[in-house]
C-alpha cells in the first residue's frame, strides 16, 4: 500500500497537479469519508476499501490499479477529470463489448 501511495503522490508532484492528501490511518473522519464515498461496485467482496483511492472533490475516480492503467495509457488527466496542460500527451481509451 505504501509503495502505491508513494507512486501516486510522486506522479502528481512531478506533474505539478494540485492535490490534497487525506491520511486515513491517523484521522477517523477521513477514514469514514473514504469508506462512505467509494461506490458499492468498487468495494472489495469483504472488508473495507484500502488506500490509495482517488477522488476529484467527492467524485470517486478509482483505486491504484485504475490510476496505473490510466498512466500506462497516457490518460491520467482524463482519469483525474482534468484538462491536460498544453504539450502533454493525452489519450482516451474506452473499453466495451459488443454482446
Amino acid at each position: 500500500i505504501k509503495k502505491q501511495q508513494q507512486d501516486v503522490l510522486g506522479f502528481l508532484e512531478a506533474n505539478k497537479i494540485e492535490f490534497e492528501e487525506k491520511d486515513i490511518a491517523a484521522n477517523e473522519e477521513n477514514r469514514k469519508w473514504m469508506r462512505e464515498n467509494v461506490p458499492e461496485d468498487s468495494r472489495p467482496a469483504s472488508g473495507n476499501p484500502l488506500p490509495p483511492r482517488l477522488f476529484n472533490d467527492s467524485r470517486y475516480l478509482g483505486d491504484y490499479e485504475a490510476f496505473f492503467e490510466a498512466r500506462e495509457n497516457n490518460a491520467v488527466y482524463a482519469f483525474l477529470g482534468l484538462t491536460a496542460p498544453p504539450g502533454s500527451k493525452v489519450g482516451v481509451r474506452v473499453s466495451h463489448s459488443k454482446s
